[in-house]
């Protein structure tokens, strides 16, 4: 059966190192307001969106230039019925070389079809990494979230 974890593939002109600092710059593309640290080893921060989205994050897993993971260790999503679809699930973060450009796959493990989340997560994810997180690796500047 084909994998249904929401993913989402970037390539762009930059080094693997400059995607890896910018992957880890959080407050740069997701949130200004993010409280707590995303930069190494079991850092552990929060992301808050209004009052529709909590979740706090562990990055469990960080090779220098080739991979983030980020664990979510708690979660309250308050437009599902089952607030806490994102306990458990995991953002992989996958840095490579392609084609003398680097390539960046992020995959939302857990987060499927199944989950009523999964359309308003996916667009909320595509809007960020696209409009925010691709313009802060090729320009320099993401879109995060002004205030929580």
């Amino acid at each position: 059966m084909q994998n249904q974890d929401f993913s989402l593939t970037l390539i762009v002109d930059q080094a693997p190192n400059e995607v890896f600092n910018a992957v880890n710059n959080v407050r740069g593309w997701w949130s200004m307001a993010l409280e707590g640290s995303s930069e190494h080893l079991n850092d552990e921060f929060i992301y808050r969106h209004k009052e529709f989205h909590y979740s706090r994050h562990k990055l469990v897993d960080v090779v220098q230039d080739t991979k983030v993971v980020w664990l979510v260790t708690d979660s309250n999503l308050t437009f599902v019925q089952k607030q806490d679809e994102w306990n458990n699930t995991r953002i992989v973060f996958d840095i490579s070389e392609h084609n003398g450009q680097t390539k960046l796959l992020i995959t939302h493990v857990g987060l499927v079809p199944q989950l009523q989340c999964f359309e308003g997560c996916s667009k909320g994810w595509t809007y960020y990494l696209q409009n925010s997180l691709l313009p802060l690796i090729t320009k320099g500047k993401g879109n995060p979230d002004q205030c929580n």
